[in-house]
């Protein structure tokens, strides 16, 4: 099969594989297409944790009149991350396929997780299989960003999402910020609330805007897990964000009535202080990717996305921006100190911008120094 055939056929699996953006937290999003003399006989993609793997689910499901006559042996699967080898909640893929009697395997990228981490592509080659890694990885690596970063960092991948006038301000001086953007840049952040397996913010929002974090524009069988970073536990035991199943709550201070009033609204209550009395934002983030987080969205105040850009922890800005001047003794996006020399600016590499509606989204990531 020529390699323009093949692309085609990854990225069909990758579309497969966006099925799943927002739901098999913790596990990665993929896709499989099953090939048969350059037609598709079958494909899938995997949906949640615990149920099969996008190998599996595209042997189960067979494309096309006979359907009922799927014949793999000689075919191709193109998989947009690598079979994984061992026994988790579901058997290995790699195993299937090769019971299947496929003759070829394309992976997008492979596994980073330490127990496949290249031993799925192994067995298929021990087997037999040929095998090519590495059609659209830069694709496969995107979906799974998060997947990727808890993998190899072993902290979530961690996205501020920041809606501002053109002139740069989030609140009025007051704190009222609702609403800078429309209606449509507010779906839109609903979708990347809807991706993350958890959204973060700090007292200070809980404070001013007493906000659920939940998803609501956007239809999900699945709620993030909604973190809030509480130095002091202020938080009222009424706070909306503990509201619908509760929220996880980082503080530096050891106080067991406020901590047993939170517990009892239904939040857990984690203490991890730093030298300075405040949320240890590092060991944070490793206790979220302890747990499974790949993907964190942030809604907070300029206080808590100037500490996380102090820590060198913000991955990606999602900036909405409104036609809107609100003016200089409005907030900022970020507390950080004075900037001296332009050679000390944090450069952006823009990934993506998009009109909605009256605003405009702005995606970016930092340029290395």
């Amino acid at each position: 099969m020529n390699k323009a055939a093949d692309s085609i056929f990854m990225a069909r699996a990758l579309q497969l594989a966006e099925r799943g953006l927002f739901t098999t937290t913790p596990n990665p999003r993929v896709g499989c297409v099953i090939v048969q003399d350059g037609l598709v006989i079958a494909e899938g993609w995997h949906m949640r944790a615990g149920e099969p793997h996008a190998e599996v689910m595209a042997l189960r499901s067979p494309v096309g009149a006979d359907d009922t006559l799927l014949k793999t042996s000689g075919s191709t699967a193109y998989v947009t991350l690598e079979p994984c080898s061992h026994f988790g909640k579901t058997p290995p893929c790699a195993d299937a396929l090769i019971a299947a009697g496929v003759s070829r395997v394309l992976s997008a990228m492979q596994d980073p997780n330490p127990l496949v981490a290249g031993q799925g592509l192994a067995k298929l080659r021990a087997a037999g299989i040929a095998v090519e890694c590495g059609l659209l990885e830069h694709e496969a690596r995107e979906l799974n960003i998060g997947f990727v970063s808890r993998m190899t960092r072993g902290r979530p991948w961690l996205r501020v999402k920041i809606a501002a006038s053109i002139d740069g301000k989030t609140a009025l001086n007051n704190g009222v910020s609702q609403w800078i953007t429309g209606e449509v840049a507010r779906r839109n952040a609903h979708l990347w609330r809807a991706r993350s397996c958890a959204i973060l913010t700090g007292i200070g929002s809980v404070k001013h805007d007493n906000p659920r974090l939940t998803v609501r524009d956007v239809s999900t069988t699945r709620q993030p897990l909604r973190v809030l970073l509480d130095s002091h536990l202020q938080t009222s035991p009424d706070a909306a964000i503990l509201h619908d199943g509760g929220a996880l709550i980082f503080c530096a201070v050891q106080n067991p009535l406020r901590q047993q009033a939170l517990e009892n609204a239904g939040a857990e209550v984690l203490v991890i202080p730093n030298a300075d009395g405040r949320v240890d934002l590092p060991a944070m983030l490793q206790v979220l990717g302890q747990r499974g987080v790949n993907e964190i969205l942030v809604e907070a105040g300029s206080v808590l996305n100037g500490a996380l850009l102090a820590e060198n922890l913000v991955d990606e800005l999602l900036i909405y921006q409104a036609p809107t001047l609100i003016g200089e003794a409005a907030r900022g996006m970020f507390a950080i100190g004075e900037i001296t020399q332009l050679g000390d600016a944090k450069r952006l590499h823009i990934l993506e911008r998009r009109t909605l509606g009256d605003d405009s989204l702005i995606r970016a990531r930092f340029v290395a120094n």
